[in-house]
């Protein structure tokens, strides 16, 4: 078997016998069994997103705050925290996504110091069209029976629904 990326080395290494992620252990371990799978394929599949967001000439960042802005608009501290990182930082990614006219700075309604970030209608477009790449599944999940795909659905549907 295969790992997304090509390289069936790693998966092969973590599929030996009780020496891998999601290997067979107490009952009780089912949802870190669970987890840890969901978590490897999510971790694998995501090797991927730096050429992905390069296909529309951003930063793996820049797709992120993309992707983060549909929500609605955002307050620049909001996404220093959501970010992980300084204000100071954010500034210099905001500038460029404004320059390239895909983000507007906005003063906030209720607090004209607060910069709110909005998307451009070039912006909003581009987001989708990377949306529409992002959620094109990986083979390993393409490549499942209709039955698993429907359980996985479902499953993954009542674990959202509970947060």
């Amino acid at each position: 078997m295969r790992s997304m990326n090509g390289s069936g080395e790693q998966l092969e290494r973590k599929t030996k016998p009780g020496s891998g992620p999601g290997q067979a252990g107490p009952e009780g371990d089912l949802p870190r069994q669970a987890w840890t799978l969901l978590f490897e394929l999510m971790h694998t599949h995501m090797r991927n997103f730096p050429a992905l967001a390069a296909e529309f000439d951003l930063s793996p960042v820049q797709a992120h705050v993309l992707r983060q802005l549909g929500e609605g608009p955002l307050a620049m501290s909001t996404l220093a925290a959501y970010l992980s990182c300084d204000a100071s930082n954010v500034t210099g990614l905001v500038d460029r996504m404004e320059a390239r006219g895909l983000v507007v700075r906005r003063s906030s309604e209720q607090d004209r110091r607060v910069k709110m970030l909005v998307l451009t209608d070039d912006g909003a477009a581009l987001r989708e069209r990377l949306l529409e790449r992002i959620f094109e599944p990986p083979d390993a999940i393409c490549g499942l029976p209709e039955e698993d795909l429907c359980a996985l659905r479902d499953i993954m549907r009542r674990a959202l629904g509970a947060q």
